[in-house]
């Protein structure tokens, strides 16, 4: 599957993705693109340690992926390539569908795991950047 075709099949398959290095810093992009999709109808869950048990956008932050109490289809991770691989392997244990890897975010390694699992993975790209060039 090229890219762009994993990237629209995640978009419209998605309901609800878990934002991995949320930030409650309405100047960084975390928390912008988590803004920006849950203006398009995403349930945006921020995953921050530094942050977990406050609200951020209407939602809950939590600690780590295995904290949340409900189904996450995608992980979107605002994190450096080398953290990407860790969190990717929490990504398969609770059962996620897909990983994605913001802009500069890339781990060969972490996304061969992931597809072996069955997830689909996008590495080196922005959600909200494909969704604009969607509308």
């Amino acid at each position: 599957m090229d890219t762009q075709t994993t990237i629209s099949a995640i978009l419209d398959e998605t309901r609800c993705i878990a934002i991995i290095g949320a930030s409650d810093k309405s100047r960084r992009a975390a928390y912008g693109v988590m803004q920006m999709l849950q203006s398009h109808g995403y349930r945006c869950i921020p995953v921050n340690p530094r942050l977990a048990g406050q609200t951020l956008l209407g939602e809950r932050v939590y600690t780590k992926l295995a904290d949340i109490p409900v189904p996450v289809d995608t992980v979107d991770m605002f994190i450096n390539s080398e953290a990407a691989g860790k969190i990717t392997d929490e990504a398969i244990a609770i059962g996620a569908k897909s990983v994605w890897m913001q802009l500069g975010v890339i781990n060969q390694p972490a996304a061969a795991r992931a597809r072996a699992a069955g997830l689909k993975v996008v590495m080196d790209r922005c959600p909200a950047i494909e969704l604009r060039k969607r509308h």
